[in-house]
């Protein structure tokens, strides 16, 4: 989505040649792979941790953080994995993000203007909003050490990311639409928003 409003924002006479369907059919994949690939090695690491006790899980879903903590075993490497993971999983998507944002921040700046820069930025604050929030809550839990953890912030966290923010997402990319902003204001304040 960084990739597209780049493209969008920065070259957008390039964009129909640029945002083909093979390039948006290799972006979907590599980001599906990657998924996939990263956790290879947590589940890895606790295939070879014995579990005792309780099998119940302190958690809304099976979590690996919520799942290590059953087990009986020195979990020392599974720290390790995802502690030197954590900057290809999350630091290295979110940098490449951030990297797309100067470069179409620059651009917008660059736009005489000022309906042009209005509705260029309106364009991106939807997705940069949605991806604050999504990878600011992924680093709260999983880029911390054991020492600082704590399961019902973890779950709080875990269901801002899994529930919250995904039930957000329509609500902010329709905002930009002002159709839906008169609704919100009439729905809101009554009917003295209503357009004449």
């Amino acid at each position: 989505m960084a990739y597209d409003r780049y493209v969008a924002i920065c070259k957008p006479l390039h964009y129909p040649l640029i945002m083909n369907k093979k390039i948006c059919i290799s972006l979907v994949a590599a980001s599906w792979i990657c998924g996939c690939l990263d956790e290879v090695p947590i589940v890895d690491v606790i295939s070879q941790y014995s579990f005792c006790g309780s099998n119940e899980i302190n958690h809304f879903y099976c979590d690996p953080k919520s799942l290590i903590e059953l087990s009986c075993s020195d979990t020392h490497n599974f720290e390790i994995v995802v502690l030197s993971e954590g900057p290809f999983a999350v630091l290295a998507p979110f940098l490449l993000i951030l990297l797309s944002y100067i470069y179409i921040i620059s651009t917008i700046l660059k736009i005489h203007s000022s309906e042009g820069r209005r509705k260029a930025f309106s364009t991106c604050s939807s997705h940069l909003t949605i991806v604050l929030l999504f990878f600011g809550s992924i680093a709260c839990i999983y880029m911390k050490p054991n020492s600082m953890n704590s399961p019902e912030q973890d779950k709080m966290f875990a269901l801002l990311y899994t529930v919250f923010i995904p039930m957000l997402n329509p609500l902010i990319y329709t905002l930009r639409n002002q159709e839906i902003k008169n609704a919100l204001k009439n729905l809101i304040f009554g009917k003295q928003y209503e357009r004449k």
